[in-house]
């Protein structure tokens, strides 16, 4: 019997916590209903024939079980709120699942740490995906305008989209015959992509055009494109990174090669709105550029630490570089410029970095979601840390807000101090 009871108390325990977060909104609205009813609204006066009418006697409430340590005394109060709401509240309660999200994310929010989150199932696939470096689907980079409509910001070279003529600036009104104004950007997403080699077909909204027109494209898995090299004036190598997924460094390393055989006279590492990424790329990809030596130290909440170091041999450890960063460069981002400064190797020119320096490490759940946990801090060679302030450039190059086309002062800044030395 003993046993049976504790089981009965595990089990409300459990549902206390999933119904945490959605107390708050369903108490917050039973008592506005109850506002309503009591103040806002006159109660009907009953005829002087009519009888009074009868209470509704309320339903008895549930008897928990006494609770045997403070722990399961403080979640006895929830299950009290959720059990009152389940006889009382006027209206419809939410799934089992909703209430389950939203309590879990209620209890993270307690912890002031935005970076310790959950990510729901579908989310969580296609940020995992990209991660990998590769997906399935038509090859097209894409953002949620204000009114809702899924938006074409580009095209990526040798894939569906171009192959169907899509342009940038194109809008997705409808996949496979569905409307996705107004949804998210996740579903959206999910929607578009697909496994390789199967239809999609698309209605698109294009500038300029009266009607929209229908467009059907087959998937195929796509290498997200991460790394672009270029030559500059003065013989100056600029290679732009845009994010530290899976295939980072392998893409950088092909994006060098094609150009160092033209004898370089200096680097531009660009940074610039590059969010982060994975850990051990941003140390591989820190050790093209660094010889022998540490490029960060890690550590964990007991106070125990690890620290990561390149090694000699990357393929441009010696000629002169630029490390270019804004507001946008973060994470996995911000240990390459960190290193790279702190050890001398080359100077940082542009904006203030966002300051992220704190290491999540990803639990999948049983329901393919996501919990994405922090775990430790880092910091630079010379044990500065990041977190909050970011990285202050060598020298600092602010973008103007009236900024015309195909201006970039912040690279011609670059370009002028490798050229020049100052």
């Amino acid at each position: 019997m003993q046993e049976r009871a504790w089981n009965t108390v595990r089990i409300l325990l459990v549902i206390s916590l999933l119904a945490f977060t959605a107390l708050a909104a369903f108490v917050a609205g039973f008592g506005v209903s109850t506002l309503v009813s009591t103040r806002l609204v006159p109660s009907p006066q009953p005829t002087p024939t009519a009888p009074l009418p009868t209470a509704i006697p309320p339903t008895p409430p549930t008897v928990l079980p006494t609770p045997s340590s403070p722990a399961e005394e403080t979640f006895q109060l929830f299950w009290e709120v959720w059990d009152i709401l389940q006889r009382e509240y006027y209206g419809d309660l939410p799934d089992m699942q909703r209430v389950t999200y939203g309590a879990i994310r209620g209890m993270l929010d307690t912890l002031g740490d935005e970076y310790t989150s959950f990510i729901e199932p579908d989310i969580a696939a296609i940020l995992n995906e990209d991660a990998s470096g590769t997906f399935q689907g038509i090859g097209a980079f894409v953002h949620m305008r204000e009114d809702g409509k899924l938006e074409i910001v580009s095209v990526i070279a040798n894939s569906p989209a171009e192959g169907a003529g899509l342009w940038d600036g194109d809008r997705v009104l409808a996949v496979d015959g569905q409307s996705i104004v107004g949804v998210g950007i996740y579903e959206a997403i999910a929607l578009i992509r697909g496994p390789a080699g199967t239809p999609v077909t698309l209605l698109i909204e294009r500038p300029g055009e009266e009607e929209p027109f229908e467009v059907t494209l087959i998937r195929a898995r796509i290498e997200i494109p991460l790394a672009k090299a270029e030559m500059l004036e003065g013989n100056i190598l600029h290679i732009r990174l845009t994010e530290f997924s899976a295939t980072a460094t392998s893409q950088m390393e092909e994006a060098l090669d094609e150009l160092l055989a033209l004898e370089p006279a200096g680097v531009i590492l660009d940074l610039r709105d590059n969010p982060g990424g994975w850990l051990d790329q941003a140390v591989s990809v820190a050790d093209l550029f660094l010889d022998e030596g540490v490029v960060l130290i890690e550590r964990v909440s007991d106070g125990s630490e690890k620290t990561y170091r390149t090694h000699d041999g990357g393929p441009v450890e010696t000629l002169p570089l630029v490390v270019l960063v804004n507001e946008g460069s973060a994470s996995a981002s911000e240990i390459v410029a960190g290193a790279i400064q702190a050890r001398g190797r080359g100077v940082l020119i542009g904006e203030t970095t966002f300051g992220k320096g704190s290491v999540q490490r990803p639990y999948r759940l049983s329901d393919g979601s996501e919990l994405r946990v922090t775990v430790a801090r880092w910091f630079t060679p010379s044990d500065v840390a990041i977190h909050g302030q970011g990285l202050t450039p060598d020298i600092e190059v602010p973008l103007p807000e009236d900024l015309e086309p195909g201006e970039d002062p912040q690279l011609d800044r670059a370009v002028e101090y490798l050229l020049t030395g100052e």
